[in-house]
């Protein structure tokens, strides 16, 4: 059985690799399931895509992270200091459908936002969308109006809710036992395909990375500890965007839904597990 949080984060001496980078000293990392209670990670890996896809950085110093498309029709901004606080994805689609926004709490991993913005960056597939289709393994429900999917442990939600007055949301969010997580708002004219792409991280059962110290405290999670190089995080970077320089410059009749535009943040063969 994995262990639990707890018992995962206890602090660990400095492994030093040798052959693996010269004069490097490793640091302790946790690979984290299920990743919608990882917490919210390293705000670059959604910037830094969106960078290399030819985006502007708009934000203010000391004020909120912020990045716009390059026709300016999308931002996607970060707000630490606000309440509720989080992330902002807000678009003007064209034609009858007008103005769209999305709104994602500060726990939401970075890896799961992702499945959204880097959709944003890439050219939109010729396949018609379905949100409910990364969602094929998960608990389905219709219940007064509402279709809900929820993954197997029962800590995270995919939701369509239509309202007696008629008002619609999609619905989202990841909690535990003690209640902490996170909850996430798609306004029901989000383009389709990017409401499709956040399913997918959302149900992935990859586990995410977490530096030491920033594993959330809970018995629902399941942490391995791992001795990662800093030139292998770098490299892992690196890797992302030059994927998504490359899914930019690809043309759009070659891509599917998801493509593997994300780079996979560790492999068995660059980081030795250690369960404790």
């Amino acid at each position: 059985m994995a262990p639990s949080a707890r018992t995962a984060r206890r602090p660990a001496a400095p492994v030093k690799q040798q052959g693996l980078g010269r004069g490097e000293q490793a640091e302790q990392h946790y690979l984290v399931q299920p990743r919608a209670l990882a917490g919210g990670g390293d705000l670059r890996h959604v910037s830094e895509f969106l960078r290399a896809c030819g985006w502007r950085d708009t934000s203010t110093p000391g004020g909120s992270a912020s990045m716009q498309s390059p026709d300016r029709a999308v931002r996607v901004s970060y707000d630490p200091w606000a309440l509720p606080g989080g992330w902002t994805i807000h678009g003007r689609a064209k034609g009858p459908e007008g103005e769209w926004s999305a709104h994602l709490g500060r726990q939401a991993p970075v890896e799961i936002v992702a499945g959204l913005t880097d959709a944003l960056a890439r050219p939109r597939s010729a396949h018609a969308p379905n949100v409910w289709a990364p969602l094929k393994d998960w608990h389905t429900r219709f219940q007064g109006g509402h279709y809900m999917a929820t993954s197997p442990d029962g800590s995270a939600w995919m939701q369509y809710r239509q309202e007696a007055d008629g008002s619609r949301l999609w619905w989202t969010g990841a909690r535990d036992e003690q209640g902490n997580g996170w909850t996430g708002t798609f306004t029901p004219n989000t383009p389709m395909h990017l409401v499709q792409a956040f399913a997918a991280e959302l149900a992935s059962t990859e586990p995410v990375m977490r530096p030491h110290g920033r594993v959330p405290l809970s018995r629902q999670i399941r942490a391995w500890s791992v001795s990662v190089l800093p030139s292998q995080l770098r490299a892992w970077q690196q890797a992302r965007i030059t994927a998504a320089r490359a899914a930019t410059q690809a043309p759009s009749d070659a891509r599917s839904i998801r493509p593997r535009t994300r780079a996979r943040p560790y492999t068995p063969a660059d980081v030795a597990r250690a369960r404790r």
